[in-house]
């Protein structure tokens, strides 16, 4: 079976805080661009038939160093691009907990619809069948990388292992992150899930000193 790497956009100053959606303009930040870089020379000696990315411009970005280090044009697919939320694209996280249809999303996915765009129904069939026309263009064992979004992926590792759609967002999926499917005649095959070059740890909290807590003592519980 033909093998797709499927590789998470790199950082950018927008997903942190505000849902990024579709929107245009939100470009690779200082480490995303770093993320590109070192992508590039992970995947140097991987056997690449053929590069594809989502049209937006953070895959574009994080696909053009893999590209221009292997001598391979990266190939624009729709069918990579990211959910479309519709209407709640640009919103902020905080403002996302307050509507129904987000509190929906955690409860019972294969209900929503986001309003303006798509359900998640659709997400996965969307997914589903890209990866496969995908898939079905290239020999057993060749190698396609696809530059694409984390609930894009989420959605095909969950697919693939024949899960329901309420499972998806138990997959974390790092930007930069690498997940390997091998996809074609027979059963699907994850062989990496979520594989990023270097783990990164949280940074440890501070010590509170003894004269913080009597100045603030509710920081305590």
């Amino acid at each position: 079976m033909p093998i797709l790497l499927l590789i998470r956009h790199g950082d950018n100053d927008v997903f942190k805080t505000r849902l990024a959606g579709r929107l245009p303009g939100v470009h690779l930040n200082a480490d995303g661009l770093r993320q590109a870089q070192t992508l590039a020379q992970d995947l140097a000696d991987a056997p690449l038939k053929a590069i594809y990315s989502s049209p937006l411009e953070r895959a574009l970005e994080t696909a053009a160093p893999l590209a221009a280090a292997r001598g391979l044009e990266v190939r624009v697919h729709p069918g990579l691009i990211e959910v479309d939320y519709g209407e709640l694209q640009g919103r902020t996280y905080k403002q996302l907990k307050r509507l129904k249809v987000w509190q929906l999303l955690h409860r019972q996915p294969a209900a929503v619809q986001f309003p303006g765009g798509e359900s998640l129904v659709n997400l996965m069939q969307r997914t589903a069948r890209v990866l496969d026309e995908l898939a079905a263009q290239y020999d057993d064992q060749q190698l396609v990388a696809c530059v694409t979004h984390g609930d894009v992926i989420r959605m095909a590792v969950t697919h693939s292992l024949g899960l329901g759609l309420e499972e998806f967002e138990r997959f974390q999926i790092a930007t930069a992150s690498i997940t390997a499917l091998a996809l074609g005649n027979g059963r699907p095959r994850l062989l990496h899930l979520n594989q990023v070059s270097r783990l990164e740890w949280p940074k440890p909290s501070e010590p509170v000193r003894t004269t913080d807590l009597s100045a603030n003592p509710s920081k305590t519980g």
